[in-house]
């Protein structure tokens, strides 16, 4: 690897984490041993912050982390943070896709902000793709709860492409947001604001870290994980595939990993190039 320090993105679906949801004791040993050399480990996810933070605990992170897909930049130990960058959906195109849902064939859809979450519906929905054991009354997706702008929205459908119906919605707002898939078993597809995407926080966060671009190395297996690869790719820094990727994804990597998720194939390619 080249001299200097790294900033290290990590999705968790489908990359960082087990099918389970577990990280193995070998992962996070690996990380320690990485960040203790000074580079920065960065959890780069579409996940809400609230189903994140207890993941950024476990792994023993004190770094930066980037939720919704680049909708919201945090330092979770310092609200304060000078480089703390959010980004909201108008609630306006709440209530369009309340009164539109029909078209869409979806299953639920969710309204989602940094600690709280409401929902359409909870028939047949499980709790666990939103962190909880239950929903409560209070996470009934109501128009007079939404009285502020939400960083995301997040969407299942009934229908198989879920890529397809992504276009659908992008082409049916006129291209004014930004739709993309989750990684792992959930299928779950995530609108934020048009532009922003983890490529574009992840860039920005390299400027305000003074971490030159060529040190990026990000890990991924998700369409939702194309512009943080083609950032690094673009800046001669790393782009990491793995195993188990989707075939929308590997055209972008400069390299697919040898193992999948569930085999810890972050932590063996972190522990090949700083720990060998």
């Amino acid at each position: 690897m080249k001299d200097g320090k790294k900033l290290i993105a990590i999705d968790l679906d489908g990359t960082t984490l087990q099918s389970d949801g577990s990280i193995s004791r070998y992962t996070k040993y690996i990380f320690e041993q990485v960040e203790a050399q000074g580079h920065t480990i960065c959890i780069t996810t579409g996940r809400p912050y609230r189903m994140s933070i207890d993941i950024y605990h476990e792994l023993g992170l004190t770094s930066p982390m980037i939720n919704f897909n680049g909708g919201l930049t945090s330092l979770p130990a310092n609200a304060d943070w000078e480089f703390a960058k959010k980004h909201h959906i108008d609630r306006g195109f709440v209530f369009d896709l309340l009164r539109h849902q029909q078209n869409f064939d979806l299953e639920f859809f969710a309204v989602e902000y940094r600690r709280k979450f409401f929902l359409n519906t909870f028939k047949d929905v499980d709790p666990q793709i939103f962190g909880v054991d239950e929903f409560k009354a209070y996470n009934r997706l109501r128009a007079d709860r939404i009285v502020d702008d939400p960083h995301a929205l997040l969407l299942s459908t009934r229908l198989k492409d879920k890529f397809r119906l992504a276009s659908e919605i992008q082409e049916h707002y006129n291209n004014k947001i930004t739709v993309s898939a989750w990684g792992g078993p959930n299928g779950i597809l995530e609108i934020v604001p048009k532009g922003v995407s983890k490529g574009s926080a992840l860039k920005r966060l390299l400027k305000k870290l003074e971490v030159p671009a060529e040190n990026l190395i990000a890990f991924g297996d998700e369409f939702n994980d194309v512009e943080m690869f083609q950032l690094a790719k673009s800046s001669g820094g790393h782009a990491y595939a793995m195993k188990n990727a989707s075939e929308r994804l590997i055209p972008h990597a400069t390299e697919i990993l040898p193992k999948t998720n569930d085999e810890d194939g972050v932590a063996h390619q972190l522990e090949k190039l700083f720990l060998n």
